[in-house]
């Protein structure tokens, strides 16, 4: 089978495509799965040019496809279905878990970029119906982060003020569950191409952070006294201004870190604002089915900015990692 394989870590170019043994049949409790789309996040591209990930590695997390067979034991699963991952396949349900990156596909384990997969059934869902398979595969990561951060944990209603800071694919999310769930939604980003098409999208408000570098005042302001939700895939360099855009008792969820690992929280104004900062990481297998179940009722579809071929996918990196996309960049098999 063909697979996409980190084959000289830390050099400009990585990734090498291969052709790798079949999996085989699926054993006790197991799928076989024919992958046919991923996403790249951001994660993956890190880890796509790490010089610690080791050589051979099969990354991406997202992925989506067909099951071609099911093990013995296995029985919420079956031949034919469209399924997608789950990012953490043995987080079923409840709070979260220290099952962690350790048994992540495209960090821990190896990932997506490949035609076949046999894999614990836990680590996939049935797919949206209607779905394209590169469409399903935005749900394992981007999809599920947003819809945890607004419904699961900030229980967004009608009415609230939702800021989300820029335009990849988890912000996409969140702006369309934010519209979805009859939120008023304020998006960031540096580009006014990208802020019309925001709008476009459903914003209701945008703020170029470049042409208004206090852009935390500005929004609360705008708001006349803060929003409900950040949505911030910042991090430290972020965090002051969302802290400064949110209302008296708001929530901040820190889904990134665009901008580092770590740094000063202003905790004077954390304090005297009695905000909730929250950091999440994507979310449970019963999250993702709750969303799924949603989006088929909805007929909310994901935005996909552009497709690159497995074959390309050191191309695809590169485009991802210029910033120049909106939404999500896919890779189609």
């Amino acid at each position: 089978m063909k697979a996409v394989v980190v084959r000289r870590p830390g050099a400009d170019d990585p990734l090498e495509v291969v052709e790798l043994p079949d999996p085989g049949r699926p054993a006790f409790g197991e799928v076989r799965v024919r992958l046919h789309g991923s996403t790249i996040n951001y994660h993956d591209s890190l880890t796509i040019r790490s010089a610690s990930t080791s050589s051979g590695h099969i990354p991406l997390a997202d992925g989506a496809g067909v099951v071609e067979e099911v093990g013995p034991g296995v029985d919420d699963l079956a031949a034919g279905d469209r399924v997608v991952a789950g990012f953490f396949p043995f987080w079923n349900d409840g709070g979260p878990t220290d099952d962690t990156f350790g048994r992540t596909a495209g960090l821990g384990i190896a990932g997506h970029a490949r035609e076949i997969i046999v894999a614990p059934a836990t680590q996939f869902v049935p797919a949206p119906r209607g779905y394209s398979h590169t469409e399903a595969a935005t749900l394992t990561v981007a999809g599920l982060t947003a819809w945890r951060a607004l419904v699961t944990d900030a229980a967004v209603k009608p009415g609230d003020q939702v800021l989300i800071l820029g335009t990849g694919g988890v912000a996409v999310f969140a702006l369309q569950f934010a519209k979805l769930l009859g939120a008023t939604a304020i998006v960031t980003s540096s580009s006014d191409a990208k802020l019309e098409r925001a709008r476009e999208l459903g914003a209701d408000h945008t703020v170029n952070y470049r042409t208004v570098p206090d852009w935390g005042r500005h929004v609360f302001d705008l708001t006349g006294g803060g929003v409900d939700v950040v949505v911030d895939v910042g991090g430290p360099a972020t965090l002051p201004q969302s802290i400064g855009a949110a209302r008296v008792g708001g929530l901040i969820s820190v889904i990134g870190v665009l901008t580092g690992v770590d740094g000063p929280v202003p905790t004077g104004a954390l304090t005297m604002k009695q905000l909730r900062l929250h950091g999440l990481v994507v979310g449970s297998r019963a999250q993702q089915r709750q969303m799924i179940r949603a989006l088929d009722g909805t007929g909310l579809r994901p935005v996909l900015d552009r497709t690159f071929a497995l074959d390309d996918l050191a191309e695809a990196v590169r485009y991802f990692s210029s910033g120049v996309h909106l939404g999500k960049v896919a890779v189609a098999f």
